[in-house]
């Protein structure tokens, strides 16, 4: 039963990655794609974490804690880029 949960919730978030790619490349301002990359990021770890839980293989969690830093950096140089272009 817990197995047939987390492969729903696996393609349920990997549709709402789908849809929050739409917005990265229609959103009207950088500001609305800055979000739409943080969300997918946030999203995709969720969705390592869960695939860890059901092959039982720990060292998925590895990679989300780098895929997380990576993220993180990744939204602070697009922001200051993006606060960089707005003062032009």
């Amino acid at each position: 039963m817990m197995q047939k949960l987390f492969i729903f919730s696996c393609l349920f978030l990997s549709f709402t990655i789908i849809l929050c790619m739409l917005r990265a490349v229609i959103g009207p301002s950088a500001a609305d794609r800055l979000i739409a990359i943080n969300v997918i990021g946030t999203k995709t770890i969720v969705l390592i974490s869960i695939v860890s839980f059901i092959l039982k293989e720990s060292y998925f969690i590895d990679v989300v804690l780098v895929y997380a830093l990576i993220s993180f950096v990744a939204s602070i140089v697009i922001a200051n880029f993006i606060e960089k272009a707005g003062k032009d």
